[in-house]
């Protein structure tokens, strides 16, 4: 159904063949893309020629140096030769030697610069690949070699040339992250409105669209992005751009919407998150969450697919944690989103575990805003399904029973049916998990449900629950021992009157979110004394 776009990365000399150079490459690139899910991750991309693809098989770059001063001496005289030998310079630039060797000659950027802004529409391609091999330069001095060059692939990315404006984009988001002075230049010369520019007229070709998001998330990861970068990003008309390739049309292809989602992920985790949602990014982005966990509930596995859920999940989740209450059904839209969470989420809960987490997370901020998101869980029989996964560790056990604490605490009646659906013989399996924090929250999972009906503390006693709770008072220590003494003194040994209990114990939900860069905030569920 959905096809992912392929995005070259640097692979050094490797494989017996093409095809097996082409299977590495795209591995390296998977893996980079799932880097992002615990921390931003500035990486430069390299694209290759067919010819250069072929004969990196076999490239020896031993000779790279001499090459790229023999070939730097005969670019400098006109003749039919140049495009030939500038093309052969570019193949030699790959060679990170050879590019330190090209920037130490005198008017070495100079001439590239000249071939760039020629008439000859070939020499100007071979100058541009030259320039990008630069780019991709492992030496932070290559970069601000580069600058000179700058001006004028800005003003290319407005041209016709798919493949050139490709290029530039992708040579300009290499250049971004190697140096602070060479940002700042960028920023000045108007890279901003460049971007927003291209993306907007070129909006239904992918490559150019996935190159954009690419450049721009390079950008948008720069430690002052929130000072410097973000407020322009704002104030132009890329988020409208970015949001409208979040499209559930899967003709459009997978990674020109993974670039765009991270550029928003990065502006939903700012100080500006709430601008975003002025757009309606938490309706655009819930709606292709909406769609993607239909795809995966109906058996769509394709390779790729979760590095578009990941930062759609924490756009969601982020956006959830400022999004006014009485606007939330207006914002999210389709309640039936908890489906496709449920079903993202035991998808990836065992390939992906960290992807289930903040699947959980989303989940967990829905329901503690809406009771209609905590009726439809129950409604649509999907809590059975939630409760099964109480016995899963890595985070998500404790995520789910967050949600589930949020369900119950909504109504007296939903205390009823999640006790009915058998919440509460899992709890006498969590309230022994060595794990302090899934007991503790268990502990207030289960004060909600005794609260609710006398005959909710019958069927715990009969299934051997206060012993539990004797255990957890004489074995452990502080807050979960005074706890558990509590449940046994005033709602298992005796059922005292709702004003009795208010006397002695009021539970507070205190939700608080804070939007954090990669990754999740949960809301917090607290004994407070009255």
């Amino acid at each position: 159904m959905w096809r992912l776009n392929k995005v070259r990365h640097k692979a050094g000399r490797q494989g017996d063949s093409l095809e097996e150079l082409r299977l590495k490459r795209r591995e390296h690139e998977k893996a980079l893309r799932q880097a992002r899910r615990d921390r931003q991750l500035v990486s430069k991309r390299l694209l290759l020629t067919e010819d250069e693809e072929q004969s990196e098989v076999t490239m020896d770059t031993t000779s790279g140096e001499q090459d790229v001063v023999s070939l730097f001496h005969k670019l400098q005289h006109s003749g039919p030769e140049r495009e030939a030998h500038l093309k052969a310079l570019s193949k030699a630039l790959r060679d990170p030697s050879a590019q330190l060797t090209f920037i130490k000659q005198e008017n070495s950027m100079h001439l590239l610069v000249g071939l760039l802004t020629g008439s000859d529409a070939q020499c100007r391609l071979q100058a541009v690949q030259c320039l990008h091999k630069l780019s991709h330069s492992p030496h932070t001095n290559v970069a601000p070699a580069c600058l000179p060059a700058t001006p004028y692939l800005l003003t290319y990315l407005s041209g016709q040339s798919t493949k050139f404006t490709e290029l530039c984009l992708y040579t300009l988001g290499n250049l971004c992250p190697d140096s602070d002075a060479v940002k700042e230049k960028l920023l000045a010369q108007g890279i901003i409105p460049a971007l927003a520019s291209c993306i907007e007229n070129q909006r239904y070709n992918l490559a150019v669209v996935e190159a954009v998001g690419f450049t721009l998330s390079q950008l948008l990861q720069a430690k002052d992005a929130a000072e410097k970068i973000i407020p322009m990003v704002l104030a132009s008309s890329l988020p409208s751009s970015l949001l409208s390739v979040l499209t559930p049309d899967p003709k459009f292809g997978l990674a020109p919407a993974i670039e765009c989602a991270w550029c928003l992920h990065y502006l939903a985790c700012s100080e500006y998150s709430r601008e975003l949602l002025a757009h309606g990014a938490l309706l655009q982005c819930s709606s292709l969450l909406l769609s993607l966990g239909g795809a995966v509930a109906e058996g769509n596995r394709e390779e790729g697919l979760e590095l578009l859920v990941c930062p759609l999940l924490r756009c969601v989740g982020n956006l959830l944690s400022i999004c006014p209450v009485d606007s939330l059904s207006s914002q999210v839209g389709d309640v039936r989103l908890v489906v496709s969470l449920c079903a993202l989420l035991q998808t990836y809960i065992h390939t992906q575990p960290a992807l289930a987490r903040e699947t959980a997370w989303v989940l967990n901020n829905l329901t503690a805003h809406s009771s209609a998101v905590c009726s439809a869980l129950l409604t649509l029989s999907l809590v059975p399904g939630l409760i099964q996964l109480l016995p899963f560790s890595q985070g998500i056990n404790t995520m789910v029973l967050r949600v589930l604490a949020n369900i119950a605490h909504k109504k007296k009646e939903f205390c009823v049916q999640l006790a009915r659906l058998g919440l509460l013989s899992t709890l006498c399996a969590t309230l022994k998990m060595a794990d302090q924090e899934m007991v503790t929250l268990s502990l207030e999972v289960l004060f909600v449900l005794l609260v609710s009906r006398p005959q909710v503390a019958d069927e715990f006693v009969r299934q051997g629950g206060v012993s539990l709770l004797e255990a957890i008072q004489y074995n452990s220590e502080g807050e979960m021992r005074q706890r558990a003494a509590y449940l046994l003194e005033h709602h298992l040994l005796s059922y005292p009157s709702d004003c009795t209990v208010k006397t002695f114990i009021r539970i507070v939900l205190f939700v608080k979110f804070v939007p954090i860069q990669n990754s999740g905030v949960t809301n917090l569920i607290c004994f407070v004394a009255g």
